[in-house]
């Protein structure tokens, strides 16, 4: 069990929503926060690994939690020059189609661990 504290900014990146709505969910009790010294609301990690975010929020390469998916290969159907990946991120499945050259160098397989990265309607494969 992860006992850090992060922000509730951090948590909402980590979780891919709002800082609106990490408040809504601890209204509801769906989450849990405690306060610093400074009476800001502080969340565990353990709680946001619990709901399907992962820390640390950002992974240093530019990209925001809220476009990146990681999780486990689930299947790959390749047919011709082209490959459906289907990743199964935490209580999320994003489906890509992508060339089976990306396939191939990446060695994307079942139970391989990969990221998709969403921008606008594309979606990039790569691996963890």
């Amino acid at each position: 069990m992860d006992d850090r504290l992060v922000s509730i900014g951090e948590a909402a990146k980590a979780l891919g929503v709002s800082v609106d709505t990490i408040r809504r969910w601890e209204r509801c009790g769906r989450l849990q926060s405690q306060r610093d010294s400074r009476n800001r609301r502080t969340i565990l990690v353990s709680e946001i690994e619990r709901l399907g975010g992962h820390m640390p929020a950002l992974t240093g390469d530019g990209f925001s939690a809220r476009n990146r998916f990681e999780g486990v290969v689930e299947s790959v159907e390749v047919t011709g020059v082209i490959a459906q990946v289907v990743i199964k991120a935490g209580p999320h499945r994003v489906v890509s189609v992508v060339t089976r050259d990306a396939v191939d160098e990446l060695g994307l397989a079942p139970g391989i661990p990969a990221v998709a990265t969403v921008k606008a309607t594309s979606v990039m494969v790569g691996r963890v």
